[in-house]
C-alpha cells in the first residue's frame, strides 16, 4: 500500500527556492534576517581591532596620520583647498573617501571570502555586504567627532567658514549616496570576480588611482570644462564637493550634478542587482 501526504506551503516556516526573477531582489527576505545582520555588524566591530594595544584609537589614528601627510606634500606643492584650511580640507576627503572604499574593499570579496559559509547555509547573501556597509557606517560615525573637533575649532578661529545651514539636512543623503555606490560596486565586483580574479588585483590599486579623480585631494575647482564635468559625474566626488559646499560654503553644488548622480547610483545598482542574482545561482562551482 502506498502512502502519500500532500504538503501544505503553508505548514512550513521557510521555503527556499530559486530566484524567479533576476531583477528580484527580495528585500523582503532581508529584512527578515536582521537579527543575522546586527549579528554580522557586532562581529565586524569586535573583531576589526581585537589583539591590538591601541584598539579603536586606530580609527582616528589612520585619517589624522594621513591628513597630516597630505598637509604637508600637497602643501609644500601649494595645491588649492578651494580657501578651506587645508587640514580641514584633507580630513573631510579622507573620512568620507575612507568609508567608501573600505565598503568597497570588502564587499567586493563576499563570495570569495565567504565561500565556506554560502555552501553549508542558506540566508540571503545580500545579508553579508549590507552588513559590511552598515559595520563601515557606525565607523564613520564614530570619526565623525574628530571631523566635528577639527571644524569646530577652525569655526571659531579667524578661518571664514561659511556653513550652508539649510542645506545640512542633506548631509544623510550625500552619505547614503556614497554607502550604496560603494555597495553597488562591491557586489558587482564581487560577482566578477568569483570566476576572473583578475579584479581583485585591479581594485587593490584602482581605489588608489581613483581618488585623485574623486575630489578628496584635489578640488573640482581645478578643473575646467569637461574635465570637471566628467570628474562630477562620479558620485563620490559629487558627493564630496556638496559636503564640502555644505560644511564650508566652498565647493561645487549643483541640482544637475544630484540628479546625475542619483541616476548612475541607481543605475549601477541595478546593474549590481543582476549580476549577483545571477552569480549567486552558481558560484560554488566557480569560486
Amino acid at each position: 500500500m502506498k502512502i502519500s501526504k500532500k504538503i501544505n506551503k503553508s505548514e512550513w516556516d521557510i521555503i527556499v527556492s530559486p530566484q524567479s526573477s533576476i531583477f528580484h531582489l527580495n528585500l523582503k527576505e532581508v529584512w527578515a534576517y536582521r537579527d543575522l545582520i546586527i549579528l554580522l555588524v557586532k562581529r565586524d566591530l569586535t573583531t576589526l581591532y581585537k589583539q591590538t594595544i591601541l584598539g579603536p584609537l586606530w580609527m582616528f589614528i589612520q585619517p589624522i596620520f594621513t591628513t597630516l601627510i597630505y598637509t604637508f606634500t600637497f602643501g609644500q606643492a601649494k595645491l588649492s583647498t578651494d580657501g578651506i584650511p587645508p587640514i580641514l580640507f584633507y580630513l573631510i576627503g579622507q573620512t568620507f573617501w575612507g568609508y567608501f572604499s573600505e565598503c568597497l574593499t570588502k564587499t567586493s570579496t563576499t563570495f570569495i571570502s565567504n565561500a565556506s559559509v554560502f555552501g553549508k547555509v542558506y540566508f540571503p547573501r545580500l545579508v553579508v555586504p549590507v552588513s559590511i556597509v552598515i559595520s563601515n557606517l557606525i565607523k564613520l560615525g564614530i570619526q565623525l567627532s574628530l571631523l566635528l573637533i577639527i571644524y569646530l575649532y577652525y569655526s571659531t578661529t579667524a578661518h571664514a567658514l561659511s556653513p550652508q545651514w539649510k542645506l545640512f539636512i542633506l548631509l544623510p543623503l550625500f552619505i547614503a549616496m556614497i554607502g550604496v555606490f560603494s555597495l553597488s560596486l562591491g557586489i558587482l565586483f564581487s560577482s566578477v570576480t568569483t570566476k576572473y580574479r583578475d579584479f581583485n588585483f585591479l581594485i587593490t590599486f584602482a581605489i588608489q588611482l581613483v581618488m585623485f579623480i574623486s575630489c578628496v585631494v584635489l578640488p573640482a575647482s581645478m578643473f575646467n570644462g569637461k574635465t570637471q564635468f566628467l570628474m562630477l559625474c562620479n558620485p563620490v566626488a559629487g558627493c564630496m564637493e556638496a559636503i564640502k559646499h555644505i560644511l564650508t560654503g566652498s565647493g561645487v553644488f549643483s541640482s544637475t550634478f544630484i540628479l546625475i548622480n542619483t541616476i548612475v547610483t541607481l543605475f549601477l545598482l541595478a546593474v549590481s542587482v543582476i549580476l549577483f542574482n545571477r552569480t549567486e545561482k552558481s558560484f560554488m562551482d566557480t569560486v
